[in-house]
């Protein structure tokens, strides 16, 4: 079901006691209009979200907390959805409605994002409270692989206390450790590292502070069963609608935005999905650097980079804005062909500066090398010794 209207009316409509879960992504007080367009133009979203101060927000959030309460199953839950903007207001709102006692989690949504020229922290996360209505709200317990560092040893032996309340390993009669019969893996834990929709993801559609739908399923297989009913009264683009959909769950969208309810229709008539590599393959499967490269880079002392064709590494140099960019030969490479890659991936990303660590040709040797008028801003170094040296002369000229 998708309701278009306000969702403080729209929910008075819902009956008491209906609700499986309720994911509520409110406005966050940005005190700005917020507007997208997908990549073929074609429209543009946008939604409100200014305030005349914060006692209006806070009287708006928690008037629609009220009902969420009201149509909640006595089983259900409700995750809300900030930032660090109003986080604490809301909390002190949940914690008003539905009881400190009924709090469960405070869930961090961990990803990496572009940076920017912001005095201060990077942002890279989100919120998600977790309440139950009561305290028997629905939880199917999720788990994770363990941490390659774990000793699974001693993950599988028993344990009890002795006398002093100190934990030790059991051991059989025979003075052999008692194993556990089984070991699910490790509890799924508050922070969850889920990336951000980039801006080429197959489920982009436009829409301002879109969601991924796999964090959206993660929510959903936490607190609900299949036909169990999921509400979103602040539906956008209806990304908590599809991952239900995808789950065999039933759903109630609501949003006062005639495009965005056209738009949420439009996504359940064909819902598409993302991959995720970073979560189906693992960090791991983005370390591309042979360990040759990274042991060279870290003889210098430079900050290694994964994924590019002609940069391995930065060498950081002080007051520069922007580092300087390396690359290091490799055996089979002339040196011409190191040289195009590393230029052309340096004037890509707007490095005024490189350099090029020349492992191999008969060239006679010199600490600094102008081979091309256009490429004067090129240093082929070709000894690692004479990297310090390189870095001083650097200073100089940013």
């Amino acid at each position: 079901m998708i309701l278009q209207g306000d969702c403080l009316s729209e929910l008075k409509k819902i009956d008491c006691k209906s609700i499986g879960l309720i994911y509520l992504d409110p406005p966050f007080f940005t005190q700005k209009k917020h507007s997208l367009k997908p990549r073929d133009n074609s429209k543009e979203y946008s939604f409100e979200d200014t305030w005349k101060n914060i006692e209006s927000y806070k009287n708006y959030i928690q008037e629609r907390l009220v009902e969420c309460k009201r149509v909640l199953r006595d089983t259900g839950s409700i995750f809300l959805h900030c930032d660090r903007t109003a986080c604490h207001y809301l909390r002190v709102a949940l914690d008003d409605v539905f009881g400190v006692q009924n709090f469960q989690s405070e869930i961090v949504w961990a990803y990496k994002r572009w940076s920017n020229s912001k005095k201060g922290l990077l942002n890279t996360h989100q919120i998600i409270y977790f309440y139950g209505k009561t305290a028997n709200f629905k939880f199917n317990k999720t788990f994770e692989a363990y941490s390659p560092t774990t000793n699974i040893d001693q993950i599988f032996q028993k344990r009890v206390r002795d006398e002093n309340g100190k934990t030790k390993y059991k051991k059989t009669e025979n003075g052999d450790y008692e194993l556990i019969e089984q070991k699910m893996g490790v509890p799924l834990s508050d922070v969850w590292e889920i990336p951000y929709l980039n801006p080429k993801a197959n489920e982009r559609v436009g829409y301002p502070t879109q969601k991924p739908i796999i964090l959206l399923e993660r929510i959903i297989q936490l607190a609900t069963d299949k036909g169990d009913v999921v509400l979103d009264p602040f539906c956008g683009s209806g990304t908590t609608l599809v991952a239900a959909a995808l789950l065999d769950r039933k759903y109630i969208g609501i949003d006062i935005s005639h495009d965005a309810i056209e738009l949420t229709k439009k996504r359940l008539a064909n819902p598409i999905k993302s991959d995720s590599s970073l979560l189906k393959n693992g960090k791991d499967s983005y370390l591309n650097q042979d360990k040759n490269i990274l042991g060279i880079l870290r003889v210098i002392e430079a900050e290694p980079v994964q994924r590019n064709r002609g940069i391995d590494g930065f060498i950081k140099i002080k007051n520069a804005m922007k580092p300087v960019p390396i690359r290091i030969q490799r055996g089979s490479e002339s040196l011409e062909s190191a040289k195009n890659l590393l230029l052309k991936a340096s004037r890509k990303n707007g490095f005024k500066l490189a350099v090029l660590l020349k492992t191999n040709d008969n060239t006679e040797s010199t600490l600094f090398s102008f081979p091309e008028v256009e490429n004067k801003n090129l240093f082929i170094v070709e000894n690692i010794s004479m990297i310090p040296n390189l870095k001083n002369k650097l200073e100089t000229l940013v």
